[in-house]
């Protein structure tokens, strides 16, 4: 590939949250927590969503991860764990 198809790829969307299940083989649950603002309002609110992501780096309960999408691994998995910003405390 010449350089300018390599800087027209899509950079992956990486997210951070907080590991809340690790009971599956090689697949962690994530807990991403955001503040928007409500529409009418105006208050702040928190918001949250759960992921599913490919764990190959062997992230436990507690941790806060940052996860980046990918092309679909499952029904219900399309991100991957790409590093353990920190461990939990245990």
């Amino acid at each position: 590939m010449s350089d300018n198809q390599n800087q027209d790829k899509k950079q992956a969307r990486t997210l951070e949250g907080r590991v809340t299940s690790n009971k599956m083989d090689k697949t962690v649950t994530v807990l991403i927590e955001r503040q928007e603002q409500h529409w009418l309002l105006g208050k702040t609110i928190r918001r949250s969503t759960k992921l599913h992501a490919q764990d190959d780096l062997g992230a436990n309960e507690g941790d806060l991860v940052r996860i980046a999408e990918c092309r679909p691994l499952s029904k219900t998995k399309h991100h991957r764990v790409v590093e353990i910003i920190t461990r939990a405390n245990v």
